[in-house]
């Protein structure tokens, strides 16, 4: 049984009435950065950590700081070494290249360190508007269960995803999924008597 489009549509609005991106973030680069620092991590822990590093250095210190003391601060993050080397590494070509600027430009967003095809959809639709659907681990359960798709290839979810729902609705349909699946539509002990969505899997064992 497929899932019901329209009805999904007006169920995710009930559900997720005022999607948004749940990092912290004051300008263009700290999202970039926060978004790679996301990788496997939760958004909780990244603003923990990034409210003290931002608050203590601007993207001029950073990109002069030495990887070892990145380090320091964002150790009890995943994959905190090669995050940090990143960090410089992105805040070095942001001030070399465009002043310090984040620009609209998905080739070179795409070129920055730690920074891949999901980083840049996110920074795209969060900063310029860009419909885009960034398909994290969240999209992919919750698409998977809903029948939206029958996939684990982000590549090729993206473009189903795509094709499914209107380009105007990308950006909040791709929100609305994801904190469906951060907080209802969970890996663990999903909240099916909870969720208002008529599920094909509800009730049944989850992947």
């Amino acid at each position: 049984m497929k899932t019901d489009i329209d009805d999904l549509r007006n169920k995710l609005d009930l559900m997720v009435p005022n999607p948004k991106c749940e990092l912290i973030y004051h300008n263009d680069y700290e999202l970039v950065i926060a978004v790679m620092l996301s990788a496997q991590c939760t958004d909780k822990r990244v603003n923990e950590v990034t409210k003290k590093l931002f608050s203590k250095y601007s993207l001029k210190e950073l990109s002069e700081l030495s990887v070892d003391a990145i380090e320091k601060e964002i150790h009890s993050l995943g994959s905190y070494t090669r995050k940090a080397l990143y960090t410089k590494n992105i805040a070095m070509r942001l001030i070399n290249d465009y002043n310090g600027h984040v620009p609209n430009n998905r080739e070179y967003l795409e070129s920055l360190p730690g920074v891949g095809h999901k980083t840049a959809n996110v920074v795209l639709s969060e900063l310029y508007g860009v419909p885009t659907m960034a398909v994290d681990t969240h999209v992919i359960r919750v698409a998977n269960r809903l029948k939206l798709v029958n996939s684990y290839d982000v590549g090729k979810i993206e473009r189903k995803l795509m094709k499914t729902f209107k380009e105007e609705e990308y950006n909040k349909i791709n929100h609305q999924l994801l904190l469906l699946g951060r907080y209802t539509c969970t890996a663990k002990n999903p909240k099916c008597s909870s969720c208002l969505i008529n599920c094909p899997n509800k009730n049944t064992d989850k992947k």
